[in-house]
């Protein structure tokens, strides 16, 4: 049902639908949890914020608990320059492929980008997690446009992020004296629960682990000049 739009008008429409979209809410199964992690890089020196049709690197990486399971990674382009709430144009396609590229499908996936805190409530997170039907959550080192005091100075703070009177996320503190991540409620995850799933998936660094592999990997296959359906070793 859902796709990628290819222009900026027909992204807003999808935007405005996913947003009003009421898909079954998600609960997390008994036991462990197999969690995905994808992230997308660009050339050194280019912090994404560039034009159409520059070089990506892509990875997905499937972990339970500590393991990690399985991964793919990927080389591309992007579909368009950057501009913010349209990253859906821009890279989502890519992360949709690597995603599918995964052994198996995993319970939920993480994903570097915003979900319901957006100015139409449909962030990459949201829309990637429709595509794939996979619930989805969002981590980023900050909000896109919503507002919320810093939570406490202690491992496991959290304090609600806003977006017009509505809690679309969380600010959570996985590490003292280091900024919080900013956690979004996206495809099927509510904000609680998406907390709750960061939460089982961190190992004692900032970034939860399923998405600090997938960035590791995709910096990896971009500094040894990995071409398309080629792996670092």
């Amino acid at each position: 049902m859902w796709s990628w739009p290819r222009t900026r008008e027909q992204l807003v429409r999808t935007q405005h639908v996913l947003a009003a979209a009421v898909p079954d809410g998600w609960t997390p199964p008994d036991g462990q949890l197999s969690v995905g992690g994808c992230f997308v890089c660009f050339p050194h020196g280019d912090s994404g914020r560039g034009a159409a049709g520059e070089a990506t690197w892509a990875a997905a990486v499937l972990m339970r608990g500590p393991q990690a399971t399985g991964h793919q990674v990927m080389t591309g382009s992007t579909g368009a320059p950057y501009e913010p709430g349209f990253l859906a144009l821009r890279v989502g396609a890519l992360l949709e492929s690597v995603v599918r590229g995964l052994p198996e499908r995993p319970d939920v996936l993480l994903v570097d980008a915003t979900g319901r805190d957006h100015p139409r409530r449909a962030g990459l997170a949201m829309h990637l997690g429709a595509v794939l039907d996979l619930p989805t959550v969002g981590v980023t080192h900050r909000p896109l446009i919503a507002c919320g005091e810093l939570p406490a100075d202690h491992v496991g703070a959290t304090s609600p992020l806003l977006l017009d009177g509505d809690v679309v996320g969380f600010w959570l503190r996985t590490r003292a004296g280091v900024r919080p991540l900013a956690v979004h409620a996206a495809w099927r995850v509510d904000a609680v629960t998406a907390v709750d799933v960061v939460r089982a998936s961190w190992c004692r660094r900032r970034t939860p682990e399923p998405l600090r592999e997938a960035r590791r990997l995709a910096r990896t296959a971009r500094d040894r000049g990995i071409s398309a359906g080629r792996e670092p070793q």
